[in-house]
């Protein structure tokens, strides 16, 4: 965003002579002094019993900061781990004061619902599992929409029936409309199946809308040119790559070598982030997420009036991307 171990003897066993010693050496045919009789087990108890216990050292102030802040980074590397794995649970949640060195108490996450993708038809593989190539996947395309967050409302811009399904016509009034024929023509020859959507509105104004396609193929996801830099989005200027995201690709992929969400790629979702280029047209800002997984694009959309704040549009487009992988 982008060990220690001790060792002892056993409980319940005595320890052994040690290699090399004299008391772990077979005696000899040689005569030598005569053995000592052995003390009785309850003289052994006393002497035992009697010998004074070493106090432990207590650790020093210094030593105790040093073990701290060891623990602190323990912590904090567990959780960008986690993150990296694409384990949605961190994400869906906005509590995070009881982790060490992250303690913020409001960072603009929202709340999500749990998570679970749906169930798959008896027998068809796991969209991105080993005996599945083309990572199709034979879920409902709505049980693979993201739900709204806690405290939205509806949106009716999208036009979704009563089973989330969308018409080619309400999808592309998205885009300008001198840029919808072109791209409705490319749907219908690109091998287009289906299209979910699902919108909502939260208090402070922002308005998000995610859409699924599914195509007959992967490869016809490729040829379709309208979740890029040159999409023509209703009311917006122009598309570039979204700055925060792009930063947190280049902080953090060094650090964090696996599918890290910013890296381009969360979960197994081939993920592309854009932003108004600015000045916005309007006194509203737009933002893109392009999810592309195996046969299905997925789109996030989210606008708000002044500036769409980044913790919860990039929330959004990994707990879709994860959905989806």
């Amino acid at each position: 965003m982008s060990e220690q171990t001790t060792t002892g003897t056993e409980p319940g066993r005595e320890p052994g002579p040690e290699a090399g010693s004299e008391d772990g050496l077979v005696p000899g045919p040689t005569a030598g002094p005569a053995p000592q009789t052995p003390e009785s087990p309850e003289a052994a108890a006393a002497a035992v019993s009697d010998a004074p216990v070493p106090e432990a050292a207590p650790i020093a102030p210094k030593d105790r900061r040093r073990l701290f802040a060891a623990l602190r980074w323990t912590a904090a590397v567990a959780v960008f781990a986690v993150v990296g794995a694409g384990v949605a649970y961190g994400i869906t949640q906005p509590e995070r004061t009881g982790i060490p060195g992250l303690s913020t108490a409001d960072d603009g996450r929202w709340t999500f619902p749990a998570l679970s993708q749906p169930a798959l038809p008896a027998g068809a593989p796991l969209a991105q599992g080993p005996d599945n190539k083309d990572e199709t996947h034979y879920a409902q395309l709505t049980g693979l929409l993201l739900p709204a967050p806690e405290g939205a409302k509806a949106d009716d811009a999208v036009k979704a029936d009563k089973d989330g399904a969308v018409s080619a016509d309400a999808f592309l009034e998205e885009y300008a409309p001198d840029a919808r024929e072109k791209l409705k023509q490319s749907l219908e020859w690109d091998g287009l199946r289906q299209i979910t959507g699902r919108g909502w509105t939260m208090p402070d104004g922002t308005r998000t809308h995610v859409y699924l396609l599914r195509f007959h193929a992967s490869g016809f996801v490729d040829a379709f040119k309208g979740c890029d830099t040159n999409a023509r989005l209703n009311g917006v200027s122009a598309l570039e790559l979204d700055d925060v995201w792009t930063g947190v690709k280049t902080t953090q992929s060094a650090i964090v070598p696996l599918r890290f969400p910013g890296s381009g790629m969360a979960g197994q979702s081939e993920v592309s982030v854009y932003q108004e280029v600015k000045p916005v047209l309007g006194d509203e800002q737009t933002k893109v997420g392009c999810l592309q997984s195996g046969d299905v694009l997925g789109m996030v959309i989210q606008t708000r009036k002044g500036e769409v704040a980044p913790v919860p549009f990039h929330q959004t487009v990994i707990l879709q991307s994860q959905l989806l992988s």
